[in-house]
């Protein structure tokens, strides 16, 4: 299993990590919010560790730009606030569990464990494959199958943003929602590129492009989209 651990103050890193590595987990620390975000975007992770007060970044914005995208990771938030508040806003942001500082080791280690357990249980039950209105994408490969019986390889960025407009279908997505989740944290590309794709969808898609029933726009200066009529498989 391998963790990534984000916290700031260096001597708690280094007793968790070791900690960590002596259960028989793979960690990987760091000490940066937007390193932290660096590392989630470019490596697998099975569990998130972040402490609320990261420089650059703070662990709340990485808990809500990881769940655009990824609602199965656990993430596990360590602070040395103990407001009611901040319980309840690492909550509603995605977190899974929250741990005040001073914290008991052993009580940290039991929660990892708790929530890989957990995790694990789920994801054995997640399906990856989602039909709608006869196209088939399979999100483990990136291989889609069209209504005409066309078979075509996703690209990565195509395959986050269908995943994101699935996994909020029939709600109102934002661009800076799209802009977060499949281009990263500081990273704006212009309008006309998020336009692009969701031509390009329409013509993998959409019986009729002109007119379309799964891809369509509902503001003219902040794209929206909705994704309707999903079938899960």
């Amino acid at each position: 299993m391998r963790i990534l651990l984000a916290e700031d103050e260096e001597s708690i890193r280094e007793a968790v990590k070791l900690n960590l590595e002596l259960e028989g987990y793979e960690v990987v620390a760091t000490g940066n919010g937007k390193k932290a975000l660096e590392l989630i975007g470019g490596q697998h992770f099975d569990l998130l560790l972040l402490d609320v007060m990261l420089p650059d970044v703070d662990g709340f914005s990485i808990t809500e730009q990881v769940r655009l995208t990824n609602t199965e990771t656990p993430i596990l938030i360590l602070t040395a606030k103990d407001m009611a508040q901040d319980r309840i806003t690492g909550l509603k942001k995605g977190a899974d569990d929250y741990l005040t500082k001073p914290f008991n080791l052993e009580e940290l280690l039991l929660r990892v464990s708790n929530l890989l357990r957990r995790s694990q249980r789920v994801k054995g039950e997640a399906l990856e494959i989602f039909e709608f209105g006869n196209n088939k994408i399979n999100f483990e490969t990136f291989e889609a199958a069209t209504f005409r019986g066309e078979h075509l390889t996703l690209t990565k960025k195509e395959a986050l943003l269908l995943k994101l407009l699935v996994e909020r279908k029939n709600e109102v997505v934002s661009r800076n929602q799209i802009l977060q989740a499949v281009w990263g944290y500081d990273v704006f590309p212009s309008t006309r590129t998020i336009d692009n794709f969701i031509l390009a969808f329409r013509k993998y898609f959409e019986e009729d492009a002109k007119t379309p029933r799964f891809f369509t726009r509902f503001a003219a200066w902040d794209i929206n989209l909705r994704y309707s009529d999903l079938v899960v498989a």
